[in-house]
């Protein structure tokens, strides 16, 4: 009689929620920031600590229009960066100190190192930083644009992953590309795109096809593994990130020769 009634009690428990898990919170600007050509976010590796200097993310093209082939690695760099809240609302101007990576090779993406870490700017705004994914992205999964620049918020699924995606002098791999409903514009470039159910970082956003035309600036086109070429205007496409998750070692130190680490190399 007492298990049957503990069980029973527990049952009625779980219906009202108390023993579920709590759920993600929605996706909002918290850890986003706004630069003074692009968006970014602030973002941790799965084994970051708090001690650690605060990474920033953005598109490679968001530190200068590269050369293809061209990586640029650890050199000084003081950016303003605005810092965001949930709300969208600025609350502090940091500064990097070091821009880590940057590259237009094979994916579109910087990353900058900050003068503060994780825990001072979680101590004194409240902002903890997003978690890049460790995982290669997953086709229907629904995600977030979120704009620092524009304040505004993309909703959308990954439609899928593009073999090679070219635009003029740059090819980059295994591109995300979104469905219509993410129709990000100019200024939207850096965004995070954030995983909706784990709200963990799984890309930045980087380029969409503006006016139908075929692999020429802001028209990249779609290349499969048999070099034939498809142009949608009108959609967008993203960077993953997973893979920079393998280049990094203990206290946010940039090592492009560890196991795992795939990225363009200088």
């Amino acid at each position: 009689m007492a298990r049957r009634f503990v069980v029973t009690l527990l049952a009625a428990i779980a219906a009202l929620g108390v023993m579920t898990a709590p759920a993600q919170a929605a996706v909002d600007f918290s850890g986003t920031v706004g630069l003074s050509n692009c968006s970014g976010s602030l973002v941790r590796l799965p084994s970051s600590a708090p001690a650690d200097k605060a990474l920033m993310l953005t598109n490679g093209h968001c530190y200068q229009l590269m050369k293809a082939g061209q990586v640029v690695t650890n050199v000084a760099a003081n950016r303003e960066v605005k810092l965001l809240n949930g709300a969208s609302t600025e609350i502090a101007k940091l500064r990097t100190a070091k821009l880590l990576y940057a590259t237009m090779t094979g994916t579109d993406v910087s990353f900058y190192q900050l003068n503060t870490t994780y825990q001072q700017i979680q101590q004194q705004y409240g902002i903890r930083a997003l978690e890049l994914s460790a995982s290669h992205p997953v086709a229907k999964t629904d995600i977030r644009v979120v704009s620092g620049y524009w304040k505004k918020i993309y909703s959308c699924q990954v439609d899928g992953f593009v073999y090679q995606l070219k635009e003029a002098d740059w090819i980059w791999r295994d591109s995300l590309r979104y469905t219509s409903s993410c129709n990000t514009i100019g200024g939207t470039s850096g965004s995070p795109i954030i995983d909706n159910a784990s709200g963990k970082v799984v890309g930045i956003n980087n380029t969409g096809n503006e006016s139908g035309g075929r692999c020429t600036m802001n028209n990249p086109c779609e290349v499969d593994s048999a070099g034939k070429v498809v142009v949608r205007k009108g959609i967008n496409y993203g960077q993953q990130t997973f893979d920079f998750v393998s280049c990094f070692g203990p206290g946010t130190t940039l090592n492009l020769s560890l196991p795992g680490c795939k990225v363009a190399k200088p």
